[in-house]
């Protein structure tokens, strides 16, 4: 289909990234996207939406970790299982996500929270989504208008859910392949060691994991740091992108690294949605430290 002459082209983001200055352009071109402020708190759970009520992207609306990206927890399936795809569905449809609609989100934590729904997007078959590179902060930078108090949401009906776009591994499948598998750990290195452990049931990482801190995918400004960068840190762990799992507390940070090789081009890798909450649940899995 051609446009025609005197009709302007409707605007466009870029995914899995996108500017602050983009989306603004975007916006006063007449592209609406839904924009969602993921921003979280592991040790004040409220913290969020106190946040998102005091300022937000102006038009955005809230996602809640516990509530909204993860499911019903039974002590031994981690800290943020994935839930049932229905019931994202369902909670994609009351966030006003369509599918021919394009997604942003963002938070004020680098993206470790927005990647989360990123991946989550991607997982029930929403191609087009983006990031906010910089989050919040780069928003306010660019002079973005930003509002308070609730959201005004848009309801739609449940989103129809269409095959994943991504991988998945679970923890029997996980503890077979171990060996053959590269493992990558996104929690910090202290975690990762056993050193300390303020969260889950045993400390340590899984055996054969290597370390890949998610902050280390962001330049001093909370930006992820270029394409190149990325790439040539992954390609160093001497593995192809579909040989790659990713894991790390609770399956939320993890998906920083799948972004983050994504924007590198080197997209195909699973993620293990439980990760170590999950897998230190029980005793009887193979624990190593240092």
């Amino acid at each position: 289909m051609t446009t025609a002459p005197n009709q302007a082209a409707a605007p466009s983001l870029p995914t899995p990234l996108v500017s602050a200055q983009q989306l603004i352009a975007a916006r006063a071109g007449g592209l609406v996207p839904v924009i969602v402020d993921c921003g979280f708190d592991l040790a004040d759970t409220a913290a969020g939406e106190r946040a998102f009520a005091q300022g937000h992207v102006a038009g955005a609306v809230h996602a809640h970790l516990d509530r909204d990206l993860a499911g019903t927890k039974t002590g031994r399936n981690g800290r943020h299982p994935l839930p049932a795809r229905a019931d994202f569905a369902a909670t994609l449809g009351r966030l006003g996500i369509a599918p021919d609609r394009h997604v942003v989100v963002y938070d004020a934590q680098g993206g470790m929270y927005a990647a989360r729904l990123w991946w989550m997007l991607c997982w029930v078959g929403h191609r087009a989504v983006s990031v906010l590179d910089g989050g919040l902060q780069a928003w306010k930078d660019a002079g973005g208008a930003i509002e308070d108090g609730a959201a005004r949401v848009v309801a739609a009906a449940p989103y129809p859910v269409a095959e994943s776009l991504v991988r998945t591994v679970d923890a029997d499948t996980l503890l077979e392949s171990l060996g053959r598998v590269a493992l990558l750990d996104a929690r910090a290195g202290e975690r990762f060691r056993g050193e300390v452990e303020p969260l889950d049931a045993r400390a340590g990482h899984i055996p054969g994991a290597r370390s890949r801190f998610f902050k280390d995918n962001l330049d001093a400004t909370g930006r992820f740091r270029p394409a190149s960068e990325l790439r040539a840190a992954f390609d160093a762990f001497g593995a192809a992108p579909e040989q790659v799992v990713h894991q790390c507390g609770s399956g939320v940070t993890a998906c920083h690294n799948l972004l983050a090789m994504e924007i590198a081009g080197l997209a195909g890798s699973a993620l293990y949605p439980g990760s170590w909450s999950e897998w230190s649940s029980d005793p009887s899995r193979p624990v190593a430290v240092g």
